[in-house]
């Protein structure tokens, strides 16, 4: 599992180790619904609060560009800027 933070707040985590991979990403609870209407691999998230967070599986049935769009607001929602550092922490399942 690798976690993704910034300013010490989690905003993705990526199971790497999956096939399909999975990544569990903080959305704002309105556009967090909205994907899981429109795409069957973005569920809620697993394990995660559903109000704020998907589980997207990497299996082809979500666009690249909607991928990077996801990404693109995780800055504003964990910290309200956009200049921030990000925060890179690999767990190693035991």
């Amino acid at each position: 599992m690798i976690v993704y933070k910034v300013a010490d707040k989690m905003f993705a985590l990526v199971s790497w180790l999956e096939n399909p991979l999975h990544l569990n990403l903080k959305c704002d609870p309105d556009d967090a619904i909205a994907y899981r209407d429109i795409y069957e691999s973005i569920t809620p998230g697993y394990h995660m609060n559903k109000k704020h967070w998907n589980t997207i599986s990497i299996d082809g049935g979500v666009p690249d560009e909607v991928l990077v769009m996801m990404f693109e607001p995780m800055d504003t929602i964990n910290t309200g800027n956009i200049n921030s550092d990000i925060t890179i922490k690999k767990i190693q399942k035991l």
